[in-house]
């Protein structure tokens, strides 16, 4: 029976990457992938696009209201590669875990885990409950330790204020950065010890 992996990490840790190489080796072998991602992701518009530059355009965006299996062609599937995962309904992460098992396609999910407030996303939550396997993505902080944090600066200062999504690179003044618990704490806190 095919599985639902969540493949997540902070900014920056290569997850839109890897799925474009996962793509890449079912297309090269002849089998047959559908890449999808939230329409709430505008970066790229209808592309993914990694930060190393490579892109690559999705054969579906899901609408926050969309039903996915009414949305999607099952035969002759391989596997379904969904990019910003943390984006989607819990209904939808639903739809997939039920394609996984009855139509027996793996489905392999990348995404983060946290906002930058360090709180579950509402579809992180959801792929998190339903996925058979989970593997976190590593990147590094800029003290050099494993990050796991996603710190969003404003103006070049750090803050734990805002909406929940604003996508990076949509504001000029927005920007994400992916921090060790240690920096967060230290910078997005504002906690630099706890000595009275």
């Amino acid at each position: 029976m095919a599985k639902v992996y969540f493949r997540f990490g902070a900014m920056n840790c290569g997850k839109t990457t890897a799925l474009l190489q996962v793509a890449h080796n079912y297309e090269e072998k002849g089998m047959k992938v559908i890449v999808m991602k939230s329409s709430i992701d505008k970066k790229g518009n209808k592309n993914i696009v990694s930060r190393l530059g490579i892109e690559r355009e999705v054969d579906m965006l899901i609408s926050p209201d969309d039903n996915i299996i009414d949305k999607i062609n099952l035969n002759n599937l391989n596997c379904i590669l969904v990019d910003e995962v943390q984006f989607l309904k819990p209904n939808q992460i639903k739809e997939l875990w039920i394609i996984s098992k009855l139509y027996d396609i793996p489905v392999i999910c990348y995404g983060l885990k946290t906002n930058f407030k360090g709180e579950l996303f509402e579809g992180s939550k959801a792929i998190i409950e339903v996925a058979d396997e989970l593997e976190e993505l590593a990147t590094i902080c800029r003290c050099g330790k494993k990050a796991k944090f996603n710190a969003r600066m404003v103006n070049s200062n750090f803050t734990n204020v805002g909406e929940e999504v604003e996508i990076d690179g949509s504001n000029s003044i927005i920007k994400y950065e992916p921090l060790c618990g240690e920096c967060y704490i230290k910078n997005v806190l504002k906690i630099k010890s706890l000595k009275k």
